[in-house]
């Protein structure tokens, strides 16, 4: 396009690309097709002249319906070397859930690749859209790929738990300075091999995506998480990977943990177990473990490093209760803390994507930091219980939940009280379904790690939680059988405990 001019290295994230990949070794790879860093940017200029055929202005978000392959990388990449960002969506959805997205973007067309024409053909017509289907094989180009910093490199969406998902802008400058601080903290380089499972319009997804771009790593990855994905991946030899604790007790327990090449699990969404974590080590002795916790709007916000996790094993696991500290570059404040300590965490940082007037991110989660500078979360700010006016974190209950061995997932909810106005609910995925653990037991195990009023009055065992396309659970669908005849998945019947014990007592144990 006239007028567009290079701006200096490493300036824009399109920059750190387009240097990392003029070479002739591999640099994607998915199936039998391996494409080299050249044919990567050759493919990627292609799909950049193909996007100005579609029709959206330049800098205007395309949304796409997309999921992670070797044609999703060069849309991106040459998206937003070109003034046309794409704007992935959850192909999970339904064609209702994202018409209601496309009907706040401007675009008048929906991108698709061919296995997804159908659904984008729905979304269309719900929102009042047309389609354009990507090309089975896009075709090579010769433009060279430029941007200026404040420009659109792509623009992902939040997960929408309580209403909308919400556009979050990515702009070249930021997500440049993003990807050097992961690269940094997950060890990324040319020599690296990057192979994940998180949906690609997730932060998990292409936000790791396009730190291992930014780093010339050699790519690969899969549409969804199984252990045969994971033997794959495996197999390959990637170096790198991310996904949530879950993943990871679901490959301890099928005995398939191990992967000799695998130098940096990046994990988040929840806390690793301190079990989990000693059978990780057991498995792969000499990976580095890093916690990023963040969401979409900024991320990282703080890591919890190998180093800690290294001292969690050794017997600090009260570590693994943590997010860590503030990653590289990031300022984080405690907004309106109580006497407590606990307040919403704002957060400074040039890699933050969604910032106010004085660039603070406004996380909406609650938490503290403790004296030895690590950071606590809470829970979501909408997500707390006032129980007889003391504040209760579901967070809080759950990370002790979790950490109990007959459970295998745990979500906790306030539910109306007459007296209190809002009293504790548990909702326990049993490790065992067949021998749930006893409520009695549970109660003993919060109650000698959390003050009385925040132990749930009643526990009901599920066969799972109830959770959106991706994986957060869904607090508002979180139903007492009473309340609902559509309550979360039982097990067996959704079994409450005995009722508690009074528990009014603030003090802790």
């Amino acid at each position: 396009m006239a007028g567009r001019q290079r701006t200096g290295q490493a300036a824009t994230w399109t920059d750190m690309v387009s240097g990392a990949y003029d070479h002739p070794r591999p640099a994607v790879r998915f199936g039998d097709q391996t494409w080299t860093g050249r044919e990567l940017l050759d493919r990627a200029a292609g799909a950049a002249d193909w996007l100005e055929t579609i029709g959206p202005e330049p800098g205007i978000p395309i949304p796409a319906l997309v999921a992670t392959s070797a044609d999703a990388l060069a849309l991106v990449v040459g998206g937003a070397g070109s003034g046309h960002p794409l704007a992935p969506l959850g192909v999970r959805m339904t064609a209702h859930e994202i018409a209601a997205v496309v009907k706040e973007m401007p675009a008048q067309v929906v991108l698709a690749q061919p296995e997804f024409a159908g659904l984008a053909g729905q979304v269309a017509r719900l929102a009042g859209r047309r389609v354009a289907v990507v090309p089975p094989e896009l075709p090579f180009g010769s433009r060279a790929l430029t941007a200026l910093p404040d420009e659109l490199a792509a623009v992902l969406h939040t997960s929408g738990t309580t209403g909308l998902p919400k556009p979050v802008p990515m702009t070249q400058r930021r997500l440049a300075a993003r990807a050097r601080v992961n690269g940094h903290l997950c060890g990324l380089g040319p020599d690296s091999f990057y192979g994940g499972s998180a949906p690609f319009h997730h932060i998990a997804g292409l936000g790791n995506i396009a730190v291992a771009l930014a780093a010339g790593a050699l790519i690969t990855g899969l549409p969804r998480f199984t252990v045969e994905g994971w033997k794959l991946l495996r197999d390959l030899g990637t170096t790198h990977t991310s996904m949530v604790p879950a993943m990871l007790e679901t490959l301890l327990a099928a005995g398939e943990a191990r992967h000799e090449t695998l130098r940096t699990l990046q994990y988040g969404g929840a806390p690793v177990r301190p079990g989990t974590l000693r059978r990780t080590y057991e498995a792969m002795p000499g990976v580095r473990m890093l916690n990023m916790f963040g969401q979409t709007e900024g991320s990282p916000i703080s890591v919890l490093t190998p180093e800690d996790h290294r001292e969690a094993v050794a017997g600090r696991t009260e570590l693994l209760r943590s997010v860590g500290r503030p990653a590289p570059g990031v300022e984080v404040r405690v907004e309106g803390a109580g006497p407590d300590g606990v307040g919403e965490i704002h957060a400074r940082a040039d890699h933050f994507f969604r910032i106010d007037a004085e660039g603070w991110l406004h996380s909406g989660d609650l938490g503290r930091i403790a004296e030895d500078g690590y950071l606590y979360l809470l829970g979501r700010r909408t997500d707390m219980i006032i129980r007889g006016g003391e504040n209760v974190h579901p967070l809080e209950v759950e990370t002790v939940l979790a950490a109990h061995p007959g459970v295998a997932d745990a979500a906790v909810t306030g539910v109306p009280d007459e007296r209190l106005g809002q009293t504790v609910v548990a909702f326990v995925v049993p490790a065992d379904p067949g021998a749930p653990p006893p409520p009695a037991a549970l109660r003993s195990h919060t109650r000698a790690r959390l003050s009385g009023f925040k132990v749930p009055v009643r526990w009901w065992f599920v066969a799972d939680l109830p959770r959106n396309a991706n994986g957060k659970v869904v607090r508002r669908r979180l139903r007492e059988p009473h309340e609902s005849h559509e309550p979360c998945e039982p097990y067996e019947l959704n079994r409450p405990s005995e009722p508690n014990e009074p528990n009014e007592g603030g003090s802790s144990a």
